[in-house]
């Protein structure tokens, strides 16, 4: 078995021999915490990736009257961010490691343990939030300033509720900072020529919408653009 494939297996089986005494600290703090600190951590932690779906929708929105580039990565930030959770699926399904709130005798946790053969490693959560607030640094800094905490309290809730180990979460988030950038950059060019040809066909102009008609540029000339994101 190659070196790379037995410290992936390693990792995923990390947590009952490294992170059970954390989770157990961060379990009985978060079973002694006041309720309404217990009941926003239940609700954030699926609350806080609907907020990111939002994002989304608002930036495509906002990329309507944009140029062509503008456009382009605000359709392919969510694309790149659901690549990247299909991934965590298929490593999930690889790696096959149990639920702390299921391995773990004699816990408390917030949130109801998920169903037997819902593995743990990596965090699906944290993949996405983190993937998402990546690709706004590239596509919209001003909301990355809001949605890379966001990201982290998402990741941290998963813990907090009790349905995942913190090398979960962390190895989600990384998955997702490194991943969903790089494929938006990749799919960039390709995008942002779909997306000018596209815009020339009059029934698409209601999702696409146009182009500023005060600076019309070639997709070459936008590709080199420094338009501001904020």
């Amino acid at each position: 078995m190659p070196e790379m494939t037995i410290g992936a297996v390693h990792l995923a089986k990390a947590g009952p021999e490294y992170g059970v005494g954390v989770y157990r600290q961060i379990t009985e703090w978060a079973a002694t915490s006041p309720g309404w600190m217990q009941t926003s951590g239940e609700i954030g932690t699926e609350l806080g990736i609907l907020v990111f779906v939002a994002l989304f929708v608002l930036q495509w929105w906002r990329a309507r009257g944009r140029d062509h580039r503008s456009m382009a990565m605000a359709l392919l930030a969510p694309v790149a961010v659901a690549v990247v959770y299909g991934l965590s699926e298929i490593i999930k399904v690889w790696l096959h490691e149990e639920r702390p709130c299921r391995d773990i005798p004699n816990v408390r946790t917030i949130a109801e343990c998920p169903a037997p053969g819902d593995w743990a490693f990596p965090s699906n959560h944290s993949v996405i939030a983190a993937a998402s607030a990546a690709t706004f640094l590239i596509t919209w800094r001003l909301v990355a300033a809001f949605a890379l905490p966001l990201a982290v309290l998402v990741a941290l809730s998963r813990v907090y509720v009790g349905v995942h180990y913190l090398h979960d979460v962390a190895a989600g988030a990384l998955l997702g900072v490194i991943l969903a950038p790089l494929l938006l950059l990749i799919m960039m060019i390709p995008g942002t020529w779909a997306v000018a040809r596209l815009r020339q066909r009059r029934p698409l102009t209601a999702v696409l919408g146009t182009a500023p008609p005060s600076e019309p540029r070639s997709v070459a000339a936008e590709l080199h653009a420094t338009a501001s994101n904020r």
